[in-house]
């Protein structure tokens, strides 16, 4: 097989890969060139790899192990590597300004998952946040090109803060029966809510909606920041990102409006919502 061949069939697996797991990112992801959309792929395919190694069912010694061997392999991302997500992922830094050792940052934040951080005030979450999403932010923007780095990266960083706060509220259920809490130490006990690993109920359901609201006004500060982000992209580039910030800014938005739901289960949009998001984001319409 050529070089041009395996390039080539590295990049349709990071496609398949985005198609068939990529819930919310995909629908932005279609809307972009060809060499920005296997780009993309390629930087979602090993960020998907890496949370599936922090999410998964293996003992804590082994995801960690994993995680460092992930942190190695992209190190180390050649074309000529057998891991067809490696080649795409070189042939993408080769032709695009694509940062991937952000992803350093996004092991670190997976490593602290596995390890089970808690976190006592938000700066301590919002390290975090940038760790898992504000290196996905700028890995995003090595793709999307911006005529004035500087300023971009700053906003990118702060539209991945908005994101993964909005993913911490969507899952607070699911994370908490898993054993994880995300919400700072300081704001349950501002709120006077109780929030323990491994069990979905709290005591004052009324408490708990001001805190979730409180969360998602702080949110929604993050989004107007980083949605500034969007006038310094090309066309299609900013059609990708409304795509998916406007998808994540819904689920915010239904999540402040009825903050009980959250914790009987996942807020989440239709296939058909996430479609019209995508459709307004391509016409030019800011979420």
């Amino acid at each position: 097989m050529t070089d041009w061949a395996r390039i080539r069939d590295a990049y349709l697996e990071c496609e398949r890969i985005t198609r068939e797991q990529a819930r919310n990112f995909s629908y932005g992801i279609r809307l972009l060139p060809g060499p920005k959309r296997r780009a993309l792929s390629a930087v979602y395919a090993f960020a998907r790899r890496v949370d599936d190694i922090g999410d998964g069912d293996l003992p804590r010694d082994e995801k960690l192990r994993r995680l460092k061997e992930a942190r190695r392999a992209v190190h180390a991302a050649s074309t000529d590597a057998a891991d067809p997500v490696l080649v795409a992922l070189a042939d993408s830094a080769a032709r695009l300004p694509v940062p991937l050792a952000a992803f350093d940052e996004l092991i670190d934040g997976c490593e602290a998952d596995v390890r089970g951080v808690r976190y006592g005030t938000f700066e301590e979450l919002l390290h975090y946040c940038r760790c898992v999403a504000g290196s996905i932010g700028r890995l995003s923007l090595g793709v999307f090109g911006t005529i004035d780095p500087a300023i971009a990266e700053a906003r990118a960083d702060a539209l991945g803060v908005a994101l993964q706060l909005t993913n911490i509220l969507r899952d607070v259920r699911e994370d908490q029966l898993s054993g994880r809490v995300y919400l700072p130490a300081d704001d349950l006990a501002r709120f006077g809510v109780r929030l323990e690993p491994g069990n979905g109920a709290v005591e004052d359901p009324q408490r708990w909606d001001g805190l979730i609201r409180f969360q998602a006004a702080r949110a929604e500060q993050w989004y107007v920041e980083g949605l500034r982000l969007l006038p310094m992209l090309d066309r299609r580039s900013r059609a990708c990102c409304a795509s998916m910030a406007g998808i994540y800014h819904e689920l915010l938005a239904r999540i402040a409006a009825d903050p009980r739901a959250a914790l009987e289960q996942r807020t989440s949009l239709s296939g058909w919502r996430k479609a019209g998001v995508a459709a307004r984001s391509l016409a030019g319409m800011a979420p």
